[in-house]
């Protein structure tokens, strides 16, 4: 399977089927016991942890639980990954506010994750993803806790900044109509790609 830059991929298919296996190991969170991964022509599997942690500075990650931290804002979550990147205050609090912001969160920057709905959580956690700029963006069952229209709108969301930021999204789902929202869909069975279809 091969990606290319800006595209948006949706991979489906059955619990159990490796989609999730398959995501972390683009992710370089986990290494494969054979085959291969390429991130811009370099082999992720042989990387020594240093560079792993440095190839995973291109990715943004999503998950269906939101793991944002309680006790802080979501401005504060938002600027998580500025602060282990060393970025200053200043720099780092503009950067949270202008990615809440083109998630449509302005009014909700000062509330903590008990205070959001889960579209909202959710909305945060893409944000999260993306103040760093990753090339990528990696999303597993990003819907799985949330009602039919407000996934359809993290979707929505999720399209846009694909469009806007020309970041290349590659979700993970067993939702047909979560997949649909993708223009390439990757159906996995069994650990094996059955299908790889452009529509």
């Amino acid at each position: 399977m091969h990606v290319n830059q800006g595209e948006f991929i949706a991979i489906v298919g059955p619990s159990g089927s490796g989609k999730s296996t398959l995501l972390n190991m683009i992710g370089a969170l986990d290494r494969p016991t054979k085959g291969s991964i390429k991130i811009r022509g370099t082999e992720v599997s042989t990387l020594d942890d240093n560079k792993l942690a440095e190839a995973r500075r291109h990715v943004g990650f999503v998950f269906q639980f939101f793991n944002l931290v309680p006790r802080l804002t979501a401005r504060a979550n938002v600027e998580l990954p500025l602060v282990i990147a060393g970025v200053p205050k200043e720099v780092r609090e503009r950067q949270a506010e202008e990615m809440l912001s083109k998630v449509g969160l302005d009014g909700r920057m000062d509330h903590k994750p008990s205070q959001l709905s889960g579209g909202e959580r959710q909305r945060v956690a893409v944000a999260r993803a993306l103040v760093t700029e990753p090339s990528f963006l990696l999303l597993d069952e990003p819907t799985g806790n949330l009602d039919t229209r407000t996934a359809a709108e993290i979707m929505d969301l999720v399209t846009r900044l694909n469009h806007e930021m020309g970041v290349t999204v590659i979700i993970v789902t067993h939702n047909l109509e979560v997949g649909a929202s993708a223009r390439r869909q990757v159906r996995i069975v069994d650990g094996l790609i059955v299908e790889d279809e452009v529509r």
